[in-house]
């Protein structure tokens, strides 16, 4: 049933109240569960209408769409006008099985793509019976009362109830780079989009501010909605990867027509049936096409993104998957990337002496001590000021009412929190004796917040941010004495505090205060100066490791931080970054005018390894420097402005636990644990797929050459068919599938993190992979054309007996089950490595020696495929020559693990043949 529309008609022209009533809700309840779920009924999810997903009858009906299957069934149909119908039912046996498997194969890889896309669905806070609870975005449903914070995407269609100094970046809907204020008034007269300040609209996002705002329009009916409805195409985006396999299958074509023409008329004019020979001419098309390679790399990167998923690592895009493998520079976080975004509240530095703080994380209990003596924040009136501001000014939260205390806000809030806690200050309390009247959010550009509370006739204004700005902002000092004003020296003395702190390895935040009249008062001027507080977060036991680990694989680790440049070498030094003697810190601010930069300043800021102080801005123009000499950047963010960089980068990473939405959106990879590991992880597991891809596709591409040039060598030599059509299909189909499949899940070699990057514009299949291509193919034909030749004088009648065609046939079937070993990376070694210790290489071995066996003793199968028994003769020749192309790659592959250079493999891979 078509469901209403979900649209408030023109809210913008109407005051709050009219909008609340006509949604029948109210502002401090919400809508109750049993409404909402009645609306959910009546109006549907809050969902953008979507290309229509493939269904499976439709992914079933194109397995048959290939015109080469088009032939098949073609000769499928001359052989039953011919009567030949145990061919024809053969013909079509083999048909149904291949569409089975590429059925299967590829509704897999589809249903493990739609499954991943449901991990990284949108959250929103919703008002319901009273209480703010987190629900996914499509619950939403119209006259829903949403929370919206800095860095929350906007949902639905929203018309502004109250607002908080709101700014809305619009760009992705108007066009506008610039965020617009928003208010809640109503508008005298109909206005375009961009002019429409009391509204929000689907897929925009909050900049700066928060508000509390009621849905109007949901799902298609929103602005967004009415605009994808009309760009919706069914049309599937490949990934380059994919379009590189779609024609590297038809590389052979060329050689293919020419095989195919000698055998056709080579055999025709030693008088054999030409419908035969036809047909043969159509088996190797199949043979030599391998139309089911993208699927299966489709496949090979779902399951590579399960994977990374495992690991902590959503990847939002098969792209992605491709790109991390070729990662040369990570420009990575400080704060919960590298450390563990635990903070705690360690010194304070006051005009009234140094107070160091005991205890660690959420624990409450712990003490104030200068030097061996405890200090009591009631004696010390600066410190219990300096504690009572960093509680107002926060936004976090701890609970500490049930057992172990929670905490939710961001951690060096939260440690503020902790650190009050410790001298009985609670939140709750405070605010009740001066309630807050105004929030000014943290701003990047100024890198400071504020908050004001009504004090008795006067508001207190309290202040937190980064030392230098702080400070600067400050005209006096708190003292034990009163206000006394802060000289330009003293600026400088508290500025070298903050210098020595830091290079403690402190996280550094200063706080100050002042009394105002009026709460409209510009809040970071003339600020009395408390004193600093130093935070500690310790790094990650795991990342030292992690970051040798990528330095090992010919990546450069460059951290990126907000920090001071003290912090942060610290804590370089600390995770195996860098030396502490001759690291050098680059600042953002050296970033700000890149146009005017000198060579020698762009080389040493390419050659960086430690950035801060850094603003979103600067990031941009950091990824610009490393792009501009080739280089492959990973970049992670967790901000509302980090978005462009993320964007930009060639590996966008986004924090998923503290990062915003909006961060989130705009990234390939979103790590659920915020853990720098794991991108060293996912950028292993996409070394590791790409080289999969290039093992299977080597395997299949050798297989199906060796059954081409068995057919041509025999043509040339004037020999009957060593091979018989549905010989050819069979061996394509049913056997060389499932090992290709399982060289998909191999997991690797162990060196595989510690070669260089892959270049990107490398192509799957390189000259010396070519060459192993033709080497494998003409060794793998030859031993089943030598083994049809020893047949032949085994048995009456010679070379066309049934039972020497099943002895090359055998012979070429096993040759191709054992060149499996052959794909190993050329560093592994012989006995163990990534195929031997595959598991699901070795069933793929077992259920196909399964099958062939049963063509040569099943009844039905046997009489379709004109196969014989062959005795133990027979099979000592079977697998004595098919064992040939395994002993002789594995040689060929010792001696290059063994002898080659560098410089011969530098030489080799350094032609590439797209």
């Amino acid at each position: 049933m078509e469901q209403e529309s979900r649209h408030t008609r023109d809210p913008w022209l109407r005051s709050v109240s009219e909008v609340l009533d006509e949604a029948d809700v109210s502002v401090a309840n919400g809508l109750s569960e049993d409404e909402a779920q009645q609306r959910l009924e009546r109006f549907g999810p809050n969902e953008l209408r979507e290309a229509e997903r493939r269904r499976w009858v439709k992914i079933l009906i194109d397995q048959f769409k290939s015109v080469i299957i088009l032939l098949l069934a073609v000769a499928a149909a001359a052989a039953f006008v011919l009567g030949d119908t145990i061919e024809a039912m053969a013909i079509v046996a083999v048909l149904l099985i291949n569409g089975v498997i590429g059925f299967v194969t590829e509704l897999r890889a589809v249903s493990s793509m739609e499954s991943l896309q449901e991990i990284t669905e949108i959250e929103t806070r919703v008002r319901r019976e009273g209480q703010d609870r987190t629900l996914l975005a499509e619950e939403l449903v119209p006259g829903d009362i949403v929370v919206l914070e800095a860095g929350d995407v906007v949902p639905a269609d929203l018309r502004i109830v109250d607002p908080s100094r709101l700014q809305v970046d619009e760009s992705a809907l108007t066009g506008e780079s610039v965020p617009v204020g928003k208010t809640s008034e109503p508008l005298d007269e109909e206005a375009p989009l961009a002019e429409r300040e009391n509204m929000l609209y689907k897929g925009t996002y909050l900049t700066r501010g928060s508000a509390i705002a009621v849905v109007v329009a949901t799902g298609p009916d929103t602005e967004l909605g009415q605009i994808s409805a009309s760009l919706i195409t069914a049309a599937e985006e490949q990934t380059p990867l994919q379009k590189k396999l779609n024609v590297l299958g038809h590389k052979l074509v060329p050689f293919l027509l020419v095989v195919a023409t000698i055998v056709l008329v080579s055999g025709w004019l030693r008088g054999q049936d030409l419908f035969l020979m036809v047909e043969t001419a159509i088996a190797l098309a199949i043979a030599t096409v391998p139309e089911g390679l993208p699927i299966v790399a489709t496949l090979v990167l779902a399951r590579g993104m399960w994977r990374m998923a495992d690991r902590n690592a959503l990847i939002s895009n098969l792209a992605s998957v491709e790109t991390l493998g070729s990662t040369t520079i990570i420009c990575t976080d400080k704060t919960g990337t590298l450390t563990e975004n635990k903070m705690t509240v360690a010194a304070y530095e006051l005009a009234t002496g140094s107070v160091e703080v005991t205890g660690t994380g959420l624990n409450t209990s712990g003490t104030f001590q200068r030097g061996d003596k405890e200090v009591e924040e009631s004696s010390d009136p600066v410190m219990r000021e300096a504690l009572e501001v960093g509680v107002l000014c926060n936004n976090a939260s701890v609970n500490i009412s049930d057992g172990e205390p929670e905490a939710t806000g961001d951690p060096m809030e939260v440690a503020l929190l902790v650190a009050a806690l410790k001298a009985g200050l609670n939140r709750d309390d405070l605010l009740d004796a001066m309630p807050e009247v105004r929030e000014v959010a943290f701003d990047p550009a100024v890198k400071m917040m504020a908050t004001y509370h009504r004090r008795d006739d006067s508001h207190l204004v309290a202040v937190k941010g980064a030392p230098e700005e702080v400070i600067g902002s400050s005209t006096a000092l708190m003292t034990e004495d009163g206000t006394v004003e802060l000289s330009p020296d003293e600026k400088d003395a508290w500025q070298d505090s903050n210098e020595r702190m830091a290079e403690d390895g402190l996280r550094v935040l200063a706080l100050a205060r002042k009394s105002v009249d009026d709460p409209e008062v510009p809040p970071f001027e003339d600020l009395e100066l408390l004193g600093l507080v130093g935070l500690i977060d310790p790094p990650r036991e795991e990342v030292r490791g992690a970051i040798q680990g990528c330095q090992d694989a010919g990546m450069r680790v460059v951290m990126v931080t907000g920090d001071h440049a003290g912090t942060a070498k610290n804590i370089a030094t600390s995770v195996g970054l860098v030396d502490a003697d001759d690291a050098e810190v680059i600042e953002g601010n050296q970033l700000d005018d890149p146009d005017t930069l000198t060579q020698d300043d762009r080389d040493r800021f390419v050659n960086a390894s430690i950035f801060a102080r850094v603003s979103p801005e600067n990031k941009l123009d950091l990824i610009d420097l490393h792009q501009i000499v080739g280089s492959i950047v990973a970049m992670t963010g967790d901000g509302v402005n980090d978005g462009p960089a993320l964007k930009k980068a060639d590996i966008g990473i986004a924090m998923g636990q503290r990062g915003t939405q909006v961060a989130q959106e705009a990234a390939d990879m979103i790590l659920r644990d915020d853990n720098f590991e794991s991108i060293y992880h996912a950028v292993r597991e996409g070394r590791i797929i790409f080289s999969n891809i290039r093992k299977f596709v080597l395997y299949l591409m050798s297989c199906n050459l060796s059954e081409l040039l068995a057919i041509l060598i025999a043509a040339l030599l004037g020999f009957p068919l060593p091979l018989l059509p549905l010989q050819i299909l069979f061996l394509n189909v049913v056997t060389d599938i499932f090992p290709a499949f399982a060289l998909g899940a191999c997991s690797g070699s162990r060196d595989v993190m510690e070669r260089p990057p892959r270049d990107p514009a490398e192509p799957i299949m390189t000259r010396t992979h070519w060459t192993e291509l033709g080497l494998y193919g003409m060794l793998i034909s030859v031993s089943t054309i030598v083994a049809f030749v020893i047949a032949g004088g085994m048995y009456t009648g010679g070379l066309g007996t049934e039972q020497a065609v099943t002895i090359s046939f055998l012979t070429l079937a096993f040759a191709q089950l054992w060149h499996v070993f052959n794909v190993r990376d050329i560093t592994s070694g012989l006995f163990r490595n990534e195929v031997t210790e595959n598991l699901y290489v070795w069933g793929a071995l077992g259920l196909s020696s399964l099958i062939l066996i049963g063509a040569v003793y099943l009844p039905g199968i046997s009489l379709a495929l004109r196969t014989a028994p062959i005795g133990v003769d027979g099979w000592t020749v079977v697998f004595g020559m098919s064992l040939v192309p395994l002993v002789l790659g594995q040689l060929e592959r010792e001696y290059r693990r063994r002898f080659e250079t560098p410089i011969l493999e530098s030489a080799l891979e350094g032609t590439f043949l797209d």
